[in-house]
């Protein structure tokens, strides 16, 4: 990472191939970003003449592209990869990153980040805070999250999905609420018993599960 003008510009690995049709377009794209100071650095490397490089990163496709904390695949324009340098070391670029991932059916991969960075675990709370979020995302989240059920580090973001419980949308309120028993942290309790009187039966009906899990959780413990 380097400094430009006050923002962290990411380093770059790029994995292209002789004869791909693709690469010559992302290799343009992010070596454009380096002269412009986007990119900090960029390393280029021929899997035909290093396979070897492929073989350890677990590629098996190219163009790939690390920039970041970001692993892209495929075709990217030279606008893409400037969106995706600015957001690099941000919650809210990576939270558009689980999001794409999400989308794509690639749970594993956002499994993979957040167990190696626990604080990732807010971007996802950035995704599920946003009422665009469509519904097999918010599947994905779910997914994520019950991995996480107990942990300590889903118990540190009680209050932030205690917040999430007072949002306007229907389905942020019922989700929150669900992932607020997954804590199994007493904590969650004064933020689900106002849903007991929520406008919507369905978040009603979710507070209510959400409480008797908890109390199930307490008694024992």
């Amino acid at each position: 990472m380097n400094e430009k003008n006050g923002h962290t510009a990411p380093d770059a690995l790029l994995l292209i191939a002789t004869g791909c049709p693709h690469c010559p377009t992302v290799l343009t794209g992010a070596s454009e970003l380096v002269k412009q100071g986007k990119i900090g650095r960029l390393e280029v490397v021929n899997i035909v003449t290093h396979p070897e490089v492929a073989q350890a990163l677990g590629v098996r496709g190219v163009p790939w592209l690390r920039l970041g904390p970001f692993e892209l695949e495929g075709l990217r324009s030279p606008s893409e990869l400037g969106q995706w340098a600015e957001r690099a070391g941000t919650h809210t670029g990576m939270a558009e990153y689980f999001r794409e991932l999400l989308d794509s059916g690639e749970l594993a991969k956002v499994l993979a980040v957040v167990k190696r960075d626990f604080s990732q675990l807010d971007a996802l709370l950035l995704l599920l805070a946003d009422p665009e979020t469509t519904l097999t995302v918010r599947i994905g989240i779910g997914a994520v999250l019950e991995e996480f059920a107990g942990s300590a580090e889903l118990r540190q973001r009680v209050d932030a999905l205690g917040k999430l419980t007072q949002s306007k949308d229907t389905h942020i309120r019922g989700d929150a609420a669900h992932f607020l028993a997954l804590t199994r942290d007493a904590r969650a309790v004064p933020y689900l018993k106002p849903l007991l009187n929520d406008l919507e039966p369905q978040v009603r009906e979710i507070a209510q599960e959400s409480l008797a899990a908890l109390e199930g959780a307490a008694s024992r413990a």
